[in-house]
């Protein structure tokens, strides 16, 4: 779950500095009142030393007691500020062990908590160039940080997946048991974007056995292995690759187009492609007729085309596949 991060370096620091505080006031305490100890070693007095020595055995309770208070005035002081003061440097001391414990189980909390209660999320598989470029396009869309799951085995990736607020599942996305950490059974969509091939066709085989409902998308590198993708259960599969390799194409003689289309594939400026409900007014209409750009018309889980024989006429329960202008959000 993601979390406020202080660096180890920073918090032993902390530390080291609490600790020689309570120390150094006790040493200053003791040694202007250094006529109220008595040291049965030597007759006399208290030394800087002597009053050193004693603040170090008296805040880490050894207490040897070859120096003792014998004014009230000492006595006053040990129980009214330097027990404080003890106090205080054994919870420095035992700072770090506490913490550990306090953050395992407020995030084994935040853990159980969470699982119980997330439904229709997305699981994002791998946090690479593709990944993130998902996530991006989600957060672009309205989707919220802590509904989006990511799964990956690098620690410097999933760091920067907490950083935006997302949740992290450190783990491979072949396994069934971590996905079911991320809560792939109860999400709404299972993103597929390792680096290779082979396992984006295991982890959707894994994906789609735990989440018979879930809409699986997967990327892959060559377009030879679509089928694979398709027979292991995906419902979309982006060839990564060949659709790079054809607006690089394209970009030698159409540099415009290129421009185009990277402008409908950014959500948060320009125009996007996007998809909504029909309105009851526009049933029985033309898509073609409308003051949106309609692309095409989503029926029953079917995309048909604008010049579609099926799309001539907008049916009840459709949705509209249409081109919709950004505005840009005020910072």
């Amino acid at each position: 779950m993601p979390g406020s991060v202080i660096s180890p370096v920073r918090s032993i620091t902390r530390r080291i500095i609490g600790a020689s505080l309570a120390l150094a006031a006790t040493v200053l305490l003791v040694y202007f009142d250094r006529d109220g100890y008595q040291d049965s070693n030597a007759g006399d007095g208290l030394s800087l030393l002597d009053a050193v020595y004693y603040a170090t055995v008296t805040l880490s309770t050894t207490g040897y007691g070859d120096i003792t208070p014998v004014s009230d005035s000492a006595r006053l002081v040990n129980v009214l500020v330097i027990t404080p003061l003890r106090v205080l440097f054994l919870i420095v001391l035992v700072g770090t062990t506490l913490e550990v414990l306090t953050e395992r189980s407020r995030q084994a909390f935040k853990i159980q908590r969470w699982r119980s209660k997330v439904r229709d999320h997305v699981v994002v598989v791998g946090y690479g160039t593709k990944g993130r470029s998902a996530v991006t396009a989600l957060l672009g869309e309205g989707a919220e940080p802590g509904r989006i799951v990511v799964v990956d085995t690098n620690h410097t990736a999933l760091e920067a997946a907490s950083a935006q607020g997302l949740v992290t599942v450190n783990g491979s996305g072949t396994r069934s048991d971590v996905l079911r950490v991320a809560g792939a059974t109860r999400a709404r969509a299972i993103v597929v974007a390792p680096a290779r091939d082979d396992t984006a066709v295991l982890v959707t085989l894994t994906a789609r056995e735990l989440a018979p409902k879930a809409q699986i998308v997967a990327a892959v590198r060559e377009a030879e292995n679509v089928h694979l993708l398709r027979q292991s259960g995906a419902d979309s599969v982006v060839v990564s690759s060949e659709t790079s390799g054809r607006l690089l194409g394209m970009a030698t003689s159409t540099p415009s187009v290129v421009e185009m289309f990277e402008d409908l594939l950014t959500p948060d400026a320009g125009l996007a492609i996007a998809e909504r409900e029909v309105e009851e007014q526009e049933i029985g209409g033309s898509p073609r007729h409308l003051s949106d750009i309609v692309l095409g018309v989503v029926r029953e889980g079917h995309l048909y085309r604008v010049d579609a024989p099926e799309a001539d006429a907008i049916e009840s329960g459709d949705r509209l596949l249409y081109v919709k202008k950004v505005t840009p959000a005020e910072p």
